[in-house]
């Protein structure tokens, strides 16, 4: 029996200040990492702001994604010392594409870039 992680049962508004956060501490912006997420999911500003306030789970944040933007398979490199592209659980691999994105923002790259424009 495969127990499942606990990170999906987590709240993201949990998660969400310490994207901010780790954004923030390079010099980027709360709007910044709002973009990324509404990018990679298809969530509008109003329905991320609902989702934070109703303290949805991961698991729920990403099954009811109005989009996942095809683009994020492009999304490749290691987060928590795991290739993203390698993850076979769809779940968390859309958690560890958002963690990639919001890496790759904290370490300066350009929002062209990170949104694979």
């Amino acid at each position: 029996m495969t127990t499942r992680h606990r990170i999906f049962t987590t709240s993201f508004a949990s998660v969400y200040p310490l994207y901010v956060a780790k954004a923030e501490k390079k010099g980027r912006t709360k709007a910044e990492v709002d973009a990324i997420i509404r990018w990679l999911t298809g969530y509008s500003q109003q329905e991320l702001d609902g989702v934070l306030k109703k303290q949805t789970d991961f698991e729920t944040f990403f099954q009811e994604a109005p989009r996942m933007n095809p683009s994020r398979l492009l999304i490749q490199g290691v987060v928590c010392g795991v290739r993203v592209e390698e993850i076979h659980e769809p779940t968390m691999r859309e958690i560890r594409h958002l963690d990639k994105l919001v890496d790759e923002l904290a370490k300066g790259k350009a929002m062209e870039k990170i949104l694979r424009a």
